[in-house]
């Protein structure tokens, strides 16, 4: 054996020391966490494998110094917002409860009878429908009427223009008649550059006279049980029309209107040019009879 030989078979073997990037004398700090321990799990501060010697460090006489994980206190838990108040009817005080619950429930109520009224009216003839026919009629006519007309529109084909005068009495005892006023033409009159125009402006008038037109025949008598209703409506709305435009001054100078007549005038579209027919050139008057006027319905107070 040559004198290398005998050199390296002298060496003693190393011992294993402390690496030379940190020091086994210092412990962990404040800031210090088990995950920066070299090896060391995090959740038990055990070695990751068996063949890794990272458990233990050897101190400066050989001895090994063992790491233990520090022990992190766990946060505490910021207190949370106080809960909010509760909403609605809950924040009402006990009167205002009742009322709004007695409100809620008045309007369930009428909710629950329209539609037995509507399911009523729609649905085939039946026992309840035909014993309860008059009140069942009286809630849905005319402003509920059920029809198909959003379906299969009846288009217009003519303009249909309802007009009234009334017998006044005067103060003095003497009665005087008015001249014709064209309703349908104040409809107009206020629709006509009107945005919001209302619903009353719209189709009060017009569906009252399609209503009298279809419980009537030509010579303006009533065909159903429909009949009196219908002349009831077009009657009080020619009478509070009259009294809102004033005929004549006469009953704002201590007038009062004894009766009232109410009368179409139906007059043909007329046509495009390009489709060769031609409208009647005159128009078509339907008068009906003269209707004597209940005390205070003029206030809306008789039916």
């Amino acid at each position: 054996m040559n004198a290398h030989d005998d050199s390296t078979a002298a060496r003693p073997p190393r011992r294993p020391g402390p690496r030379p990037d940190k020091d086994p004398r210092t412990t962990p700090g404040p800031t210090d966490t088990p995950s920066s321990v070299d090896g060391l799990d995090e959740s038990a501060g055990a070695a990751v494998g068996p063949d890794e010697d990272s458990r233990t460090t050897g101190g400066p006489d050989g001895k090994a110094l063992a790491f233990a994980p520090a022990s992190v206190p766990a946060p505490r838990s910021a207190p949370g917002p106080d809960p909010a108040p509760g909403g609605g009817v809950a924040a009402l005080s006990l009167p205002y409860q009742v009322g709004a619950v007695l409100a809620l429930v008045v309007v369930g109520v009428v909710v629950l009878v329209h539609l037995a009224m509507v399911f009523l009216h729609v649905a085939p003839p039946n026992t309840v429908s035909r014993r309860h026919a008059q009140a069942v009629d009286g809630w849905i006519y005319p402003e509920f009427e059920q029809n198909w007309k959003l379906f299969a529109p009846n288009l217009l084909q003519q303009n249909v223009a309802v007009q009234a005068r009334a017998e006044v009495r005067g103060a003095d005892g003497g009665i005087r008649t008015t001249g014709w006023y064209d309703l349908s033409a104040e409809d107009g009159r206020a629709i006509d550059g009107n945005l919001l125009p209302s619903h009353t402006q719209q189709n009060e008038l017009r569906r009252a006279w399609d209503f009298y037109g279809g419980s009537h025949d030509g010579d303006n008598r009533p065909v159903g049980p429909r009949g009196a209703l219908a002349e009831q409506y077009v009657r009080r709305i020619a009478v509070l029309r009259l009294e809102r435009v004033d005929p004549g001054g006469a009953v704002g100078a201590g007038g009062v209107l004894e009766r009232v007549q109410v009368r179409s005038r139906t007059s043909d579209v007329p046509p495009p040019p390009w489709s060769g027919e031609k409208a009647a050139g005159r128009p078509v008057y339907r008068s009906l009879p003269w209707w004597t006027v209940p005390a205070g319905e003029t206030r809306g107070g008789v039916r």
